[in-house]
């Protein structure tokens, strides 16, 4: 596989200080195909989650040459680690109702298994989603590794790169959220909008300028959701935040200079935008699609943000390169 752009940037990054990161979806050959080229390459140290036979036949019959280097194959149902990360996992949900028997079971599907390892330190991240629901990869992650100290709402971004590169930062910019919160509020927005800001700056290294998209720029025109962002703007002037913001913004107006000129001459954010926060769930989806499939961008995604440790989820139809993609960002995402 050749890595370009921004993925290719970030690869070379995470080689220097590999992660280890947990791909419980063992039964899939994309997994797998992707577990060797990260392996071979140096990006992470992988654990794959599984019968080590099977692993190996299904390996042989897709011809994926897998490297001792950089793997280790666990089986989470006679794992010397299993009696404790049930009494974690026991600890961690009984005040919920859950017995020691139930988390014993619960134990045996591969991917709770595998984020009971980020949550206990062996692992740094997980990645799943290639043959489980999102609600199968991230129920785990919000039960047993939850939000990060002063975030309540944990939420979704895509990482976008452009072809033209005048546009967010070389081309880079993050949109969300556009896989997890349908209806935000308030409170979800500011959220959205404080962890969307680290993702950009953690992924880039650069500094973030934060749009919150609309169809309306600077109150020309007036209704309860331009209200709703107004609010949301001064909650983040009251945390003091450590980012440029600014809206609302049509996304003319967030991107292109001689638009922001024209619509926002006072903004230092309009015509400079490289994260951008869409109202919400239904408008950031379709805005990222059309980015990709009309405007030909690179969308890595949809990542999860606003965790203690990274759980990122996969699309069912994910391609091998997706899956190298996203193991890569969730190795940039381990503080």
């Amino acid at each position: 596989m050749g890595l370009d752009g921004i993925v290719a940037q970030m690869a070379e990054q995470v080689k220097k200080d590999k992660k280890t990161i947990v791909l419980p979806e063992t039964e899939d050959a994309r997994v797998l195909k992707a577990a060797s080229i990260v392996a071979k390459n140096g990006y992470a140290k992988i654990i794959l989650i599984g019968k080590e036979e099977e692993i190996e036949k299904s390996c042989k019959e897709n011809a994926i040459d897998m490297p001792e280097e950089n793997i280790k194959i666990v089986d989470n149902l006679t794992s010397d680690k299993k009696e404790e990360y049930d009494n974690l996992l026991y600890e961690l949900r009984k005040a919920k109702g859950m017995t020691i028997e139930e988390a014993h079971k619960i134990t045996e599907d591969k991917v709770y298994f595998g984020t009971l390892m980020v949550k206990n330190g062996d692992a740094d991240g997980l990645v799943s989603g290639a043959i489980h629901s999102t609600a199968n990869t991230l129920r785990p992650a919000l039960q047993i590794i939850k939000a990060r100290e002063g975030i309540k709402n944990v939420s979704s971004f895509f990482l976008m790169e452009s072809p033209k590169k005048e546009l967010g930062e070389d081309g880079v910019l993050v949109f969300s959220d556009c896989g997890l919160i349908e209806f935000p509020t308030e409170e979800q927005l500011v959220d959205i909008a404080m962890e969307s800001a680290t993702s950009f700056r953690d992924l880039t290294g650069k500094e973030p300028k934060v749009a919150f998209l609309s169809y309306s720029t600077k109150g020309s025109a007036k209704n309860e959701a331009i209200d709703k962002l107004h609010r949301v703007m001064d909650a983040l002037k009251e945390k003091n935040v450590d980012f440029e913001f600014d809206g609302e913004f049509q996304l003319d107006a967030a991107l292109i200079p001689e638009v922001a000129k024209l619509k926002a001459p006072d903004s230092k954010v309009a015509g400079n935008a490289n994260v951008l926060i869409f109202p919400e769930l239904e408008a950031g989806n379709i805005g990222y699609k059309m980015a990709q499939r009309f405007g030909g961008c690179l969308a890595i995604g949809p990542v999860t943000q606003g965790l203690k440790n990274p759980v990122n989820d996969l699309s069912r139809g994910s391609t091998v390169d997706d899956i190298v993609g996203t193991i890569v960002v969730t190795c940039m995402q381990v503080k």
